[in-house]
């Protein structure tokens, strides 16, 4: 089954690779998408079904291909950003085809497709500095969008069908020299989403009863500023993890159990981790990193985390 990768750092031919796990735990490049952007690749999206990808770059474009067969075929540039495009969220297919991409010119801009035509459905602008980072709450707690800013806030934009409008609540102060990832819970009972930033700090935040966001956790274990942030899919378990990633070269898996948060290093890498992402199973995690290289980890039945596979960016072994 192929694993969903975010890859991260492409090098200067601007393509991504699609990984493939094989019945033999090896893992393989499956196939190289040359995206056709003029610069850096920084992320690159599946949406749910996997029929559709979305890339997004610093030449300030987002690319959208078909995918069918294991081919992808360019059909669309979204063009509307003024800087680099860091991050991209497909929102759940029951709210329609809707891609949310965040830029260093402070704004968020959903897109949406209707009979293979793109248009910018609604643009957030309420940062003041840029936003690194979107996701998209589970579809249960409805259209919400949480987007994390280097002004150091997060912002939370919902649809509310009522009114036809988006309303916008923010967590000021979240991260006090910026917010670089956010990312949701699984857990459709309660709205809670974890983020990284700048002062080193991985915070849990959880809307009360009376529907403020409040700080729920700390978690302190990097040394240097946190890149990634990914709350694994819930896997029936009343066992909650969280994956983060840091400049510091060091991958930290979070477990709670019950009450308290428990780290345990995966690795510490030869570069800077930029992206970690979990398969949708929720019991293999991808990392990749600054070097051009994606490892994927397995844990074991005994919880140890087993590095899989190393693959090498294929760009990078071209040179």
């Amino acid at each position: 089954s192929n694993v969903k990768v975010r890859l991260c750092k492409c090098s200067s031919s601007f393509r991504i690779n699609f990984l493939q796990k094989k019945e033999s735990k090896m893992v393989s490049v499956q196939n190289t998408v040359d995206t056709g952007h003029d610069d850096m690749v920084h992320d690159a999206q599946m949406d749910y079904y996997g029929t559709k990808l979305a890339t997004c770059s610093s030449d300030r474009s987002i690319k959208i291909f078909d995918v069918k067969d294991g081919t992808q075929t360019h059909v669309a540039d979204l063009k509307g950003h003024e800087g680099p495009v860091w991050q991209l969220a497909w929102a759940h297919p029951r709210f329609g085809t809707i891609l949310a991409t965040c830029s260093y010119d402070r704004r968020v801009i959903l897109w949406r497709e209707d009979r293979g035509s793109w248009t910018q459905l609604y643009t957030h602008s309420v940062h003041d500095s840029s936003v690194n980072s979107v996701h998209w709450a589970p579809y249960e707690h409805g259209l919400v969008l949480a987007c994390g800013s280097s002004d150091g806030t997060i912002s939370l934009l919902k649809y509310v069908s009522e009114t036809n409008a988006w309303e916008t609540e923010k967590i000021a102060n979240a991260h006090y020299i910026g917010c670089n990832a956010v990312s949701w819970s699984p857990d459709v009972s309660k709205k809670r989403l974890v983020s990284g930033g700048c002062d080193n700090l991985i915070k849990i935040w959880c809307q009360d009863e009376t529907g403020n966001w409040v700080e729920e956790a700390k978690l302190e274990g990097h040394s240097d500023w946190v890149r990634d942030v990914a709350w694994a899919p819930s896997i029936g378990s009343n066992k909650t993890m969280i994956a983060s990633c840091s400049q510091d070269r060091r991958v930290i898996i979070w477990t709670n159990e019950g009450s308290s948060w428990t780290p345990k290093t995966l690795d510490t890498f030869d570069d800077v981790v930029w992206h970690v992402s979990w398969s949708i199973s929720g019991n293999m995690l991808a990392v990749s990193g600054g070097d051009n290289k994606v490892s994927l980890w397995k844990q074991s039945i005994e919880g140890q985390w087993n590095c899989i596979s190393d693959v090498s960016s294929k760009s990078q072994q071209q040179g």
